[in-house]
């Protein structure tokens, strides 16, 4: 698609630029424990107030459903990003109104303002129309910054844009552009690694993967559901066994796509699930029947990597066992590292992003070593399903 960015606005100075970001952080005790999405901001924030724009950012904090809760306050959110951007960030205590509008009315050029949560209005999540235009009477130029939000038809994320000239800040320009050479128009063979607990959380991806890549690895728990449809005895494995039929509808959707389905050559099982519990590999025809696998083996690593090392493009969603608890994240950090190794000599264009993907990738300490890693989650997922995201359509130009 097609969307102005940042590039396109050149005379800002002393222009009033909402910029919609992600700032819905983790917090303990009112303090901001990671400071990822704040660091992702940060580009965008600066190339704005370079021109002298005043750059107003707006962002939601948890789920206060129209109310004013008081923890749920971005107040405390400021400082962080003041500190991370090295000027100060005013804050005004509401979103829209008088509040606002005088903070924003005291602003010089090149100076950042943050306004209060949108979601202490109902209006917000209800993408209603006379919201998005209060939230617009302090604006004179629309950035969405927020692709995480993306998938949400909100007043701060698709709304806004009906009334102000909408641009794409530099994170969200990064991941559309990412994400466009990953399924978009990708460099073939591609190959797609999906892991996770459930087929159930999953179909729509799959379903659509399918019919878009040219190699699926399927792995986790989900990968159980797959062989035991093609009857292997997963023993007491995490397995949803009534999506059997589900599983090889997509098996046979594959075939007819010319993709290949991967699925684990042997399993890593154990009689409980918990660090360091005593475990054996096993041939797929042997899973004791009181065994849970909870990863892969070294004949699956191998057959992964065969996979990757064939690939020009990889998208990749989800672990490939219960990397979380060792020796359980063998498969994931070795298939992690090979692909970042692969990404590193300029032999694979690696996406990541979605669920347990970052956690699992930085596990492994490959995360940065890869093309691009989305920290989007919900959005990533429905873009990996094939769905239109209101925020992005919203850009359009």
């Amino acid at each position: 698609m097609a969307f102005k960015t940042l590039d396109d606005l050149t005379d800002i100075s002393g222009k009033r630029v909402l910029i919609r970001v992600d700032l819905n952080v983790p917090m303990k005790d009112g303090m901001v424990t990671d400071t990822t999405r704040i660091e992702r901001i940060l580009p965008t924030i600066r190339a704005v107030t370079a021109k002298g724009g005043k750059a107003i950012l707006l962002a939601h904090f948890g789920r206060p459903k129209g109310e004013r809760v008081a923890d749920m306050s971005l107040k405390p959110v400021a400082r962080p990003v003041s500190e991370l951007l090295g000027q100060a960030v005013d804050f005004a205590d509401d979103c829209i109104g008088d509040a606002a509008a005088d903070a924003v009315g005291k602003m010089e050029d090149g100076s950042v303002l943050l306004l209060e949560n949108t979601r202490y209005h109902k209006g917000e999540e209800k993408n209603d129309p006379d919201f998005a235009k209060a939230l617009a009477a302090n604006g004179d130029i629309y950035v969405n910054d927020a692709f995480s939000a993306a998938h949400r038809a909100h007043a701060s994320t698709e709304g806004l844009a009906q009334f102000l000239p909408a641009y794409a800040g530099l994170t969200m320009q990064a991941e559309l552009d990412a994400l466009g050479s990953a399924l978009g128009e990708p460099k073939r063979p591609v190959l797609a690694v999906v892991g996770g607990a459930k087929v159930s959380s999953k179909i729509d991806l799959l379903e659509n993967l399918v019919s878009k890549v040219d190699m699926l690895v399927i792995g986790g728990g989900m990968a159980n559901t797959f062989l035991a449809a093609q009857g292997v005895d997963v023993g007491k494995s995490l397995c949803e066994h009534d999506l059997a039929d589900t599983a090889r509808t997509i098996m046979a959707a594959a075939e007819k796509a010319g993709c290949e389905i991967v699925l684990p050559a042997d399993a890593v099982v154990a009689k409980e699930f918990k660090a360091g519990a005593d475990n054996e590999t096993v041939a797929l025809d042997a899973i004791p029947a009181d065994g849970m696998i909870l990863d892969v083996g070294a004949a699956s690593i191998a057959k992964v990597n065969e996979k990757i090392d064939q690939a020009a493009t990889l998208v990749w969603n989800g672990p490939l066992g219960a990397f979380e608890i060792a020796p359980f994240d063998k498969a994931t950090v070795a298939a992690a590292q090979h692909a970042a190794e692969r990404t590193k000599a300029g032999k694979l264009n690696s996406v990541a992003g979605g669920g347990d993907t970052v956690a699992a990738l930085n596990h492994a300490n490959a995360g940065s070593s890869f093309s691009y890693v989305s920290t989007a989650g919900g959005a990533f997922l429905e873009w990996l399903e094939g769905k239109e995201l209101p925020g992005v359509k919203a850009l359009e130009a």
